[in-house]
């Protein structure tokens, strides 16, 4: 039986659905089962790169498929991109299946489960979908155009009809696992396994052994951090208006490090306000991933209220990995703001309220006491709920049933 994933990036791709693929693809491989992998040829943040068509990599026999190279920065052109992805995968895959064989697909890009159920079907072979996101919902909530009316609902219903076609569909979270429950997925073809990160690579770093602290020459001050995509999905105006609140708190500093959609948009921001209390730093290799998570004292990650239950930050799992705190911006009732008020690693700030995100800031910053038994808690919870091996095995037998 081969174990076929669909995902549009793969390893050494560094963005987030490629590291997760890869690690449970090499995983799969290492325990002596057969893993395909077929994806684009592109990096995430390199769309003229040129990757090789074939290769095995770590056990893993990766096809990479022919797609145009118009890149993120324009949604005709995304499109575009997507569309080339559908018809050269669906190929590869309709040559590769057999019967018996277990297809998993992601969800990058959107729709692809649909693509991956008629030829699973085809093929008389089993599909699995790893919902990183639910799509069309995302779009409607991020006020894309033409997707709110007729083309919507026949995205959705085709989408749904792969769901329910499923052997199962692993989503991130119990909102996620109620969002699919209500378009008539079966509850027995539901599972959750929650995304996670490496915890023997990650690890917490005291600050004042973090070389990225005094590289970045941040020795004396409280880091704020934001690590990670700054997508269409986060919200970062409350952000902003609170660091425009703490300009004359010279010891703290808020600090983004990635890059995305709209880190230009940021960056212009913090220019126009004149803020002097943030810095950007670009995304860092994985194998500097423990000292660029170590840097901040406290993590930020944000979401849009109505994305709940159609998304979940996967950037939580490294921070808590990192035993470092959460200040979430978003929905007090939301899946990671629960998580974290129900673990004691974090606190949870609702999006507009920009004076009390500038109050806990302040308030851990003098208590760092509190701030450190936080951290602690967030490393505990990862240990005992989020870690790799712990998802690894979810997945093994879930692949398995």
């Amino acid at each position: 039986m081969n174990i076929i994933f669909l995902n549009r990036f793969f390893y050494p791709d560094h963005s987030a659905t490629s590291q997760l693929l890869s690690d449970l693809a090499f995983h799969l491989a290492d325990n002596d089962r057969e893993v395909s992998v077929i994806c684009s040829r592109q990096r995430y943040d390199d769309p003229a790169a040129e990757l090789p068509a074939n290769e095995v990599v770590n056990g893993v026999q990766v096809y990479r498929v022919w797609t145009s190279r118009f890149g993120r920065h324009n949604l005709i052109g995304r499109g575009l991109d997507y569309l080339s992805f559908y018809l050269s995968a669906a190929w590869e895959l309709y040559l590769l299946a057999r019967a018996g064989d277990v297809v998993v697909a992601k969800t990058d890009p959107p729709m692809i489960s649909v693509v991956a159920g008629w030829i699973a079907r085809l093929r008389r072979a089993h599909l699995v979908n790893w919902l990183q996101d639910l799509f069309p919902e995302v779009a409607v909530a991020l006020d894309i155009k033409g997707l709110d009316g007729v083309l919507g609902r026949v995205l959705m219903r085709l989408r749904n009809r792969s769901l329910k076609q499923a052997r199962c569909n692993v989503v991130l979270g119990k909102l996620m696992a109620q969002r699919l429950a209500l378009e008539g997925v079966l509850q027995e073809r539901i599972q959750i396994i929650h995304n996670w990160a490496d915890g023997q690579a990650i690890e917490p770093l005291p600050v004042e052994q973090n070389p990225l602290r005094k590289e970045w020459g941040l020795e004396d001050k409280f880091v704020v951090g934001y690590s990670g995509n700054l997508g269409r999905a986060h919200e970062f105006i409350t952000l902003l208006d609170a660091a425009e609140c703490l300009q004359q708190e010279t010891k703290i500093l808020f600090l983004f490090i990635g890059g995305g959609p709209q880190l230009t948009k940021v960056q212009e921001e913090v220019c126009r306000r004149g803020l002097q209390n943030c810095m950007f730093q670009p995304y860092q290799p994985r194998e500097k991933l423990q000292e660029s998570l170590g840097v901040p004292d406290l993590h930020l990650v944000v979401l849009r209220p109505e994305l709940e239950g159609l998304i979940v930050p996967s950037k939580f799992y490294g921070i808590a990995a990192a035993g470092r705190p959460t200040l979430y911006v978003g929905d007090s009732q939301g899946e990671i703001a629960q998580i974290i008020t129900h673990a004691d690693a974090g606190v949870t700030v609702a999006v507009g309220n920009e004076e009390g995100l500038a109050e806990q800031i302040v308030m851990l910053h003098q208590d760092t006491e509190r701030c450190a038994r936080l951290g602690r808690n967030a490393r505990l919870l990862f240990d005992e709920s989020f870690s790799r091996q712990r998802a690894l095995d979810a997945w093994c037998m879930a692949l398995n049933a």
